[in-house]
Parts: structure tokens; C-alpha cells; sequence
């Protein structure tokens, strides 16, 4: 087991790093939550960890104060007499952990001479052993933790079109991959750079948040078949610019541009390249710029569309397009395994192919993470667990940023029951400030499963504040409309659901999976079972195997589990779908029904 358990909130996972990085040049054993299994449940494997550690390490940051699961940790430490606490952006820890001395390592970057980093380590030192070395040895020494950190902020849209936005998004993504190839370079994920998009921002407050020494801004400009792309990295604790550059192109020469900007970083922080990391960084999913627009539209479509059938249908057709230019394009056969995955499994359109996209993807390129989420979830539905938790742990290992990486496992441990592995996954998948609102809706309904009021309502408030920018583009998007409603029952706010409900059912009438949410929101927050049971109706009339093993699942029904209309609606509904039996299919919920004298449990 190891010495020191790191404890930290996902925006600081660069300086969690970077500390572990300097633990471990001190002969400790460390361990953070990266390295979880995707086959045991997660609060089980911390409270493993936890216990057997000698030390427990809690980096508070603004968005760690508001955690509860670095809260939870911190608590246990703090019991058992083994908590270290410091403070990355100058947030004091919440009671009760003020009264325990808290180590400022505000803007620390790896230096092991800095006072704050002394107390960190005197204080280890007490906790797991003096026989610890104070160094390492010099016939062995491990690799020293990056002394630069990088942190690429979305570059601007300048084009003068907001629809626009997709393209100087994928540069951004782009530029950020590529220098995450550097070894010597420790870069910010894009989750926690994408924070600041939009926002005027002061650099050497960013380079605080996030433990940064360097900051890149940039612009895209498009106009027809030309790009400009202004780019300038800033030294952040002198606040200088160390390079800065104006390009101006064919966008045939996108991938040369971007090439040049990283080389140019690279150079400017004199940076030197083993051969691997030189051909990593000009390793390009397609060759073609056609092709490659094609695939950021389809991504940015992926991004904001919340599983609707129009958006995915568009998806299909705009990854075929870029498959058509150009056949090798793992990426485009990724991004449209997505799509067919969600147009069978939310709306049942039988062997959509979705899985048959995701192995051609990986024919392609095994290190495609989505595509291995894609696989894990066709694995998981045919009963093939193991299978589908080792295709997960790759798409983790790969990528654990990603949007869909998190989400499919977080949906995965949804459905097995797993709420606290459920919600570690939406968080970090609910990271990206311009992400999907379907997904901090998601955490609602986890975080009332485990009793978490306050987790609850800070999700509601995240759907609604992002279903309402949604709204202001599209006033008759009822995904949106919906999704509102659901946030806005959860806030208690019981006249204005109703009304957003009605709204809801006049713009799309017809859609089942809106009346499911619909559905949730009306019997989990406004009591309403009857009107629960009518939107469930035609939803279970037509609901495809996923779907059935999702209702079972999903606590937010847990009112209507007794009520013998929807028993019978969902005897029926399996009857017309036989399938696998699993733990508690519709017979056990009525036999479990009658026998307690009360709503049979989830299975």
C-alpha cells in the first residue's frame, strides 16, 4: 500500500501531479484516485487507500472547499491523525479544518527550496517515517517533476460568427494534445482550461488556480478558405511575454499552423524533443483540412447536443462525410460510433452499427479513447462485464479527461448502482463549463440517491443555468426546456416546474425520452404519481432493452416502483422484449412489492 494518499479537486490534477511527482522523488509510495480500478467501486477502493495510508494529503483550492468527496477524506484523515493540509490558490480550508495548520503553496511550481513545500514534507516525514529519505538516492534518482506547466486557454473566436466557435475550439484542443506529449511539460487538461473561456481574465491569477509557470492566449480568425491565428505565451510570474506570433494561411495549412505554434512553445521554453515526442506532436488524425472541419463541426455537435435524435442523425452524416474524403480518419469513425451507439440505445433504432464504427476506429488507431467507451458500452449491454470494464480502463487510461470517456462510466456504475463511482465520473465529465446540461442532471438524480441535498441542488443549479443559455439561442429547444423543468423541481421551485413541464409537452409532444425526464421530475420533486404514470406510458410501450434496464435502475422512480399501473406497464413492456435475466427484472419488483408492503428496491 502507499505512504501518502493525495486528496485534491479535479481543476488542481496538474499541481496534484507535480506534488506526487516530488513525494515520490522522496522514496514515498503515493497514490491519487487516477489510478482507480474501473471494476470496484470507487468509495470502497478510497477507504481502502485512506486506512492503510501513513499520510493523507488534502490540496485545498476554491473548488475543493465545495467538494464533498476532499471534504469526506479530509474528515477521515483528521479522525485517524494523519491529515496534511495546504492551500494551492490561497482558499483557507472550511471548518474543521481551520484549527489544523494549512501549508501555503499558492503559485508553487515544483520548488523543493519554497517553505510552504518544507512544512509539507516535515510533516510527512513525521507521519510516514523518519527512515524515509530525505532525497533520492543518487544511484537511482527518479525523474524530477516537471518545473513548467502550461496552461492553453480557448482561443478567441474572432470571425465574427459564433457559429464559428467549434473551429477555434479544436485548435485550442489540438494545441493543448500536442503539448501534452512533452514530457518536461506538465499542461493543464483542457476541462480545467475551457473554465475561462469567455471570461476576462487576469493570467497571473490563472497561473495561481492552476499551478502554472506559463499561460498561452490566442485568436482564430476564418474567413473563407484563409485562417489567422495570433498566439502569445506569457512567463506568468513576471508577466512577460516570452513569444508571441501572427500567422496568416491557406486552411489547407491548418496542421502545418498548428505544428508551427507547438514547435515554437517548445523552442521558447527551451525545451529539447526526444524523437518519439517530435513525431507525436506532427501525428495528425487525417491529412485532410476538409476532413478534419468536418470531424470539429461533428464534435462540437456531439458536445452540445444532449443525445437528441436530429443532432445525432447530423453527427452520422457529417463523420460519413469526412470518412468519404478520408477513410483512415479514426476520429471521424469514432465520433460516429457515438452517434449510432445513441440512436440505438436511446431510441431504439435496432443494430444501429455503432459498435461495427467503434472497431474500425480501433482497427485504425487503438489509442481512440472514445471509441474504447463506445465498445465497453455495447460489451456491457450484451452481459459481457469483464470484457466491458477492461475496454473502460483503456479509454481512462487513454484519455481521463474526456467528456464521454467519464460519461460512459459514469453511466456504466449508474447502472449497476454504483452512485458514489457515478458521481466522481459526472463531476469530471460535468467539468467543462460549456458541456451538456443532461449531465450535471444526471448528478441530481446520483447525489439524492446517497442523501447529498447540497450536492443536489448545486447540479440542479448547474442544469438550469446551462439549460437556460441554451433557451436565449433556442427558445424551443425542449430538451432544454425539460431538462429546466427537472432543475427547477429539484430547487423546490414547484409553480415554475409545472409551467416549464406544460411548456415541454407543446413544443415536443411526441419525444418519449423527454417525457421520461418529465416523468422523474413530477414524482421525485413535485409528488405527482398519476401524471408521473401517464408520460411513462407511451414510454414503456415503446421502450427498447437499455431503456428497460435503465428504469429499473434509476432511483428517481422510486414513488411509482409500487404502484401496480406501472408494475403492469413494465411486465408488459418486458414481455414484448424478452431478454437476459438479470437481478430484478419486472416479476421479482412485483414480488418484492408485495411481500415488504412497500416499493421494491433497485437491482
Amino acid at each position: 500500500m502507499s505512504d501518502v494518499f493525495i486528496s485534491y479537486a479535479r481543476s488542481t490534477e496538474a499541481q496534484a501531479k507535480r506534488l506526487g511527482a516530488a513525494l515520490a522523488a522522496l522514496g514515498y509510495g503515493v497514490w491519487r484516485d487516477d489510478e482507480l480500478p474501473p471494476h470496484r467501486a470507487y468509495g470502497e477502493v478510497i477507504e481502502e487507500r485512506l486506512n492503510a495510508a501513513k499520510a493523507v494529503v488534502v490540496l485545498w483550492s476554491a473548488e475543493a472547499v465545495k467538494s464533498h468527496w476532499v471534504r469526506a477524506e479530509a474528515d477521515a484523515a483528521l479522525a485517524a491523525g494523519k491529515l496534511v493540509q495546504l492551500t494551492l490558490d490561497g482558499a483557507l480550508p472550511p471548518m474543521p479544518f481551520n484549527q489544523t495548520q494549512c501549508a501555503d503553496l499558492a503559485g508553487w511550481t515544483g520548488d523543493l527550496a519554497a517553505p510552504g513545500w518544507a512544512k509539507v514534507a516535515a510533516s510527512i516525514a513525521d507521519l510516514a517515517g523518519a527512515e524515509k529519505p530525505a532525497a533520492p538516492k543518487p544511484a537511482a534518482p527518479p525523474a524530477p517533476a516537471p518545473s513548467l506547466g502550461v496552461c492553453v486557454l480557448p482561443f478567441v473566436n474572432m470571425s465574427g460568427d459564433p457559429e464559428q466557435d467549434y473551429f477555434s475550439d479544436g485548435v485550442s484542443e489540438d494545441i493543448i494534445t500536442d503539448l501534452s506529449k512533452v514530457s518536461a511539460l506538465s499542461v493543464v487538461s483542457r476541462n480545467s482550461a475551457f473554465q475561462f473561456k469567455g471570461q476576462t481574465i487576469d493570467v497571473r491569477q490563472v497561473a495561481r488556480q492552476l499551478g502554472v509557470t506559463h499561460v498561452l492566449e490566442g485568436s482564430v480568425r476564418r474567413a473563407g478558405e484563409r485562417v489567422r491565428i495570433t498566439a502569445q505565451l506569457i512567463d506568468a510570474q513576471r508577466d512577460s511575454h516570452v513569444w508571441a506570433e501572427r500567422y496568416d494561411r491557406d486552411l489547407t495549412d491548418i496542421f502545418a499552423l498548428q505544428d508551427e505554434i507547438s514547435q515554437a512553445i517548445v523552442a521558447a521554453l527551451k525545451l529539447k524533443l526526444v524523437p518519439s515526442e517530435q513525431r507525436a506532436i506532427t501525428r495528425r488524425g487525417t491529412a485532410s483540412a476538409e476532413a478534419y472541419d468536418l470531424g470539429l463541426m461533428a464534435r462540437q455537435l456531439w458536445l452540445s447536443g444532449e443525445g437528441a435524435k436530429p443532432a445525432q442523425e447530423a453527427i452520422v452524416r457529417l463523420a460519413r462525410r469526412a470518412i468519404d474524403i478520408d477513410p483512415r480518419y479514426a476520429e471521424a469513425w469514432a465520433l460516429m460510433a457515438q452517434a449510432l451507439s445513441t440512436l440505438q440505445f436511446r431510441h431504439g433504432r435496432a443494430d444501429a452499427g455503432g459498435l461495427a464504427a467503434a472497431e474500425k476506429a480501433l482497427s485504425l488507431d487503438p489509442n481512440v479513447a472514445s471509441a474504447h467507451a463506445v465498445k465497453a458500452r455495447h460489451l456491457a449491454e450484451a452481459g459481457r462485464q469483464k470484457e466491458a470494464d477492461a475496454e473502460l480502463a483503456t479509454a481512462l487510461r487513454l484519455d481521463p479527461a474526456a467528456i464521454e470517456v467519464n460519461e460512459a462510466a459514469a453511466y456504466m456504475a449508474f447502472r449497476s448502482g454504483r452512485m458514489e463511482d457515478a458521481i466522481r465520473y459526472y463531476e469530471a465529465a460535468a467539468a467543462v463549463p460549456e458541456g451538456p446540461f443532461g449531465i450535471p442532471a444526471m448528478l441530481i438524480t446520483c447525489y439524492e440517491a446517497i442523501g447529498d441535498r447540497n450536492g443536489a441542488i448545486r447540479s440542479a443549479k448547474t442544469t438550469l443555468e446551462r439549460a437556460e443559455a441554451v433557451l436565449k439561442q433556442d427558445p424551443n429547444n425542449a430538451d432544454a426546456v425539460a431538462f429546466g423543468a427537472c432543475a427547477l423541481a429539484a430547487l423546490g421551485e414547484g409553480e415554475r416546474a409545472r409551467d416549464w413541464v406544460r411548456r415541454a409537452l407543446l413544443i415536443d409532444p411526441d419525444s418519449r425520452t423527454m417525457r421520461y425526464n418529465l416523468a422523474c421530475a413530477l414524482a421525485t420533486h413535485l409528488g405527482e404519481v398519476d401524471e408521473a404514470i401517464a408520460l411513462l406510458k407511451p414510454y414503456l410501450a415503446r421502450a427498447t432493452r437499455a431503456e428497460l434496464a435503465h428504469v429499473k435502475a434509476d432511483p428517481d422512480l422510486k414513488a411509482v416502483r409500487a404502484d401496480p399501473r406501472f408494475i403492469r406497464m413494465l411486465v408488459e413492456a418486458e414481455t414484448r422484449r424478452p431478454r437476459r435475466q438479470h437481478r430484478g427484472g419486472a416479476r421479482a419488483l412485483i414480488k418484492r412489492a408485495r411481500g415488504r408492503g412497500r416499493g421494491p428496491r433497485l437491482t
